[in-house]
């Protein structure tokens, strides 16, 4: 939310209006003979706080930028400092420091433009100060020091603002600059690295020997490692940019946990972990791809740093809150360390520390994202021991009504006829060869344009060049067989922005690098939606005997 600072000008000269009040109060107890002289000083302070909650109350209403409304405000505020100086005379000049005060606050909130209007007006209110008091006719020098103050200290201020101000146009250029290419770069570093997963898994599925099968295994590792190290970098990007609007959907913490775990099983066989799942049967209000990356962070950081030993993942009630616990056999992380590991790059140090892989942003994605879920994180360890990690504060929530399971027949993906939209040669070239060895029947287009299709399914690359989206295309083949043909997006782009624009179309959506079990477990997921519609169609309109 931008912050308005108008009404905090306007919460700051309720503030030291109250100061000068109790300032001529502390003057007038201390000169009782004179006192009757402060009363006038007085009278006008109380009104002028009246006045200014009046205004505070009208800004808080009507926020934004009117012009007439801040010179008002200006006015109002340098008439209230002339009416105490002209009275108070010589005991009133500590009040001068209000004027410049109110002179550089309009100008370090409002602008160059503000500050040299406040300093004209500024000047004015000396000259009648001047006018009005014979203490200040007879103090020349005095007022001339005061008026040559309030002159240079505002031009200073203002070489300064237009050099602040020159300094952030230039780091505001240069950080759109490092969007885009940031968002051009993700997009091109996840295809290669999306078609050699897609090729690896292929060749797994090949005839290989031993040895063979092990050297897929150590590309597929190291593969695995590049593609985590390239989601952590984008993570930390996308969090420093504010691009994460968590959105609460109600999610099956068990199954949830239960994904996470599928997706590690084979990160886990090459740790030599055992992975160990308690059930969970309870529901919770969350964003489910957010407090996914938050597990799957700890949960790489368990494989990582307590290899070879079992790691157990499970769910605590805290009071009317659940929380999910990660447990770990590991090396333990010393007490000098744990209020680092939260810290960008920051590692514990440890023999051999070389051959573990990362860049030490895990834990800070973890803790970005537990403020932006509003959940905590605790970390408890012990060296030799192991680590206990905790996200604390979920909401459970009432369980969601969901519709039967249809168990699929065994491998359901025997003779999809799958539509493959890829302007990438090598992706399109490695998603076809592993769909063909699902069993799939593929046809593959490297342009969406005028597209017809007799498919079951869509499988299309969001960007597709200038003249059609991979959208535009689902909707067109979609238009042309005249039924909702069940359709997958696959990007290379920011998944929650692109997930957001095709909400209301009935699209899955995966973020490349994509391994190829979550690709296999979304095609499963969009047949049984086909044959439950098909279910429901063959209820409606049953066949004529």
């Amino acid at each position: 939310m931008e912050k308005n600072s108008e009404l905090d000008q306007a919460t700051l000269r309720l503030i030291v209006s109250a100061c000068a009040l109790l300032y001529i109060a502390v003057l007038a107890s201390i000169h009782p003979g004179g006192a009757t002289g402060y009363v006038p000083i007085i009278v006008y302070i109380v009104t002028f706080i009246v006045a200014s909650v009046f205004l505070r109350m009208i800004i808080k209403r009507w926020p934004g930028h009117f012009f007439w409304r801040r010179l008002f405000s200006m006015l109002h505020d340098y008439t209230g400092i002339a009416f105490a100086m002209v009275l108070g005379g010589e005991s009133a000049l500590p009040i001068y420091a209000a004027l410049l005060w109110v002179t550089l606050g309009n100008g370090m909130r409002f602008g160059s433009r503000y500050l040299a209007l406040a300093t004209v007006i500024a000047l004015s209110t000396l000259v009648l100060i001047f006018w009005l008091n014979p203490f200040w006719r007879t103090q020349p020098y005095m007022f001339l020091m005061l008026i040559v103050t309030t002159i240079v200290v505002p031009a200073y201020a203002h070489i300064l603002l237009k050099r602040t101000r020159i300094a952030s146009e230039e780091a505001i250029s240069a950080n759109q600059e490092k969007s885009r290419f940031l968002a051009q770069a993700s997009h091109d570093l996840r295809q290669p690295i999306h078609s050699i997963g897609l090729f690896t898994a292929c060749l797994r599925d090949a005839r290989l020997g031993l040895e063979e099968l092990r050297l897929v295994d150590n590309i597929d590792r190291s593969l695995h490692t590049v593609s985590q190290l390239f989601r952590s970098i984008l993570d930390i990007y996308t969090l420093d940019h504010g691009q994460l609007m968590p959105k609460a959907d109600t999610v099956h913490l068990g199954q949830l946990l239960q994904d996470v775990v599928k997706q590690n099983t084979e990160a886990a066989r090459w740790a030599g972990v055992e992975l160990r799942l308690r059930a969970c049967p309870y529901w919770v209000s969350v964003n489910p791809g957010l407090l996914t990356t938050m597990v799957q962070n700890l949960l790489s950081n368990a494989l990582k740093y307590a290899p070879g030993q079992p790691v157990l993942i499970g769910v605590r009630r805290q009071g009317k809150r659940l929380a999910v616990v990660i447990y770990d056999k590991g090396r333990g992380i010393a007490a000098e360390h744990l209020p680092e590991v939260f810290k960008e790059f920051y590692r514990v140090r440890h023999v051999r520390d070389k051959d573990v892989e990362g860049l030490g942003l895990g834990l800070s994605i973890v803790k970005r994202i537990s403020q932006l879920l509003d959940v905590d994180i605790h970390i408890r360890s012990k060296v030799g021991q192991g680590t206990r990690v905790a996200i604390s504060g979920l909401e459970p929530a009432a369980p969601r009504i969901t519709s039967p399971k249809v168990v699929p027949v065994q491998n359901r993906l025997d003779g999809l006829r799958v539509c493959l939209v890829e302007d990438d040669a090598n992706v399109l070239m490695a998603t076809s060869a592993l769909l063909e060895k699902w069993g799939c029947e593929v046809e593959a287009h490297s342009d969406g344009e005028g597209l017809a299709s007799d498919c079951d399914i869509v499988i299309a690359d969001f960007d597709l060049g200038t003249r059609i989206s991979g959208s535009e295309c689902i909707a067109a083949i979609r238009e042309q067989r005249g039924w909702q043909v069940p359709a997958l997006v696959i990007t290379g782009h920011e998944i929650e922005r692109i997930r957001q624009s095709l909400q209301s179309l009935n699209i899955s959506v995966l973020a490349k690098p994509v391994r190829p079990p979550e690709l296999r477990a979304v095609l499963l997921e969009l047949v049984k939606r086909m044959d439950r519609k098909g279910e429901a169609s063959a209820h409606v309109n049953p066949p004529s005997r």
